[in-house]
């Protein structure tokens, strides 16, 4: 286990195993001098990774109260398997579920907030650990997320079909023709030269069981958007080329959730918490940290509800400890 300090933020990592006995790449971010707000999971983008690409977002997070947990799916950054390889897009969210609730049932955090929050594939994921556990997270924080893979970026109907079917025979291989996704996710030309730098991305084009495993997750959750219940935000650049900004407007529109922000940004690409520019982000985080705020401040009925559904929580936990004890 490693640890070092930026600054007033502190920072922890360590690899864990998972059920599958993969070995997970983990870290923590939390403010050194006062009690954290709330608790923020991290998920992260296809191909990305949560120490170097998300580390700026979780600075943010900190600078702002809060306490931030990330963790390297298999097949991404620093963690086991295969670069850039998805074999089953739900061995992924459980492997998240069981990470990212173990941390919420510690007893120091029984009482604190828990908010999800991804970026594309990363929000793919919280939307898929929200229909898990639909009663357990208290928000989520959606930014560009893989509702439906935009147009620019599928092959055609026929190549479709034909990679499909060679992804049964040859699913390791990178062989999905689609453009660079650096060249188009990636706004900022300094954060493009970062990602491409980075040993921990996946530069490559995609594997046939990896897009085979993203086609079908966003299928899927077009399908579902109606079942989302939890208080969200979700964040969309209007100018877009990886994910649909017109499906989180229709998540939005969908979602049963009684607590709900659409934000859309004219002009802006689809990275909108690293790839964009530092203007641009500044906004987004600006309009993340209000929605935050109001998640977790005492001041609305809604929030004391929840919290004493917390408090609760917390008393029922230590009863059933002291009964075993």
């Amino acid at each position: 286990m490693e640890n070092s300090d930026i600054k007033e933020i502190k920072y922890e990592e360590e690899f864990i195993e998972n059920s599958r006995g993969v070995k997970l790449f983990t870290c923590k971010w939390w403010p050194e001098n006062h009690e954290a707000k709330a608790l923020i999971f991290l998920c992260h983008g296809y191909a990305m990774d949560c120490s170097i690409s998300m580390r700026d977002c979780a600075s943010r997070l900190v600078e702002d109260g809060y306490e931030v947990h990330g963790i390297d799916c298999e097949g991404h950054g620093k963690s086991s398997g295969l670069q850039g390889l998805i074999p089953n897009f739900d061995h992924l969210v459980d492997d998240l579920s069981q990470h990212f609730t173990n941390i919420s049932e510690m007893k120091e955090n029984r009482t604190k907030r828990r908010i999800i929050m991804g970026e594309s594939m990363g929000g793919a994921m919280a939307l898929k650990l929200h229909m898990k556990k639909p009663d357990y997270w208290d928000g989520a924080v959606l930014v560009a997320p893989m509702c439906k893979i935009a147009d620019e970026m599928k092959p055609n109907p026929l190549a479709i079909l034909s990679l499909t079917y060679l992804a049964r025979f040859l699913p390791t291989w990178p062989l999905t023709p689609t453009p660079d996704i650096v060249d188009v996710a990636f706004r900022d030309p300094n954060v493009r030269d970062e990602v491409r730098s980075n040993p921990y991305t996946y530069k490559g084009r995609p594997r046939l069981q990896t897009s085979e495993q993203l086609y079908n997750v966003s299928l899927d959750l077009e399908k579902r958007l109606e079942e989302v219940s939890l208080p969200f935000i979700v964040l969309h650049g209007e100018d877009d080329k990886v994910t649909d900004p017109s499906v989180s407007k229709l998540l939005y529109e969908s979602a049963c959730s009684a607590n709900k922000t659409l934000k859309l940004y004219p002009d802006m690409w689809h990275s909108l918490s690293y790839g964009e520019l530092p203007e641009n982000l500044d906004l987004v985080f600006s309009d993340v940290f209000r929605w935050l705020e109001n998640r977790v401040s005492g001041s609305n009925p809604e929030f004391e509800a929840q919290q004493k559904l917390a408090n609760d929580r917390n008393l029922n936990n230590n009863s059933a400890e002291n009964k075993t004890s």
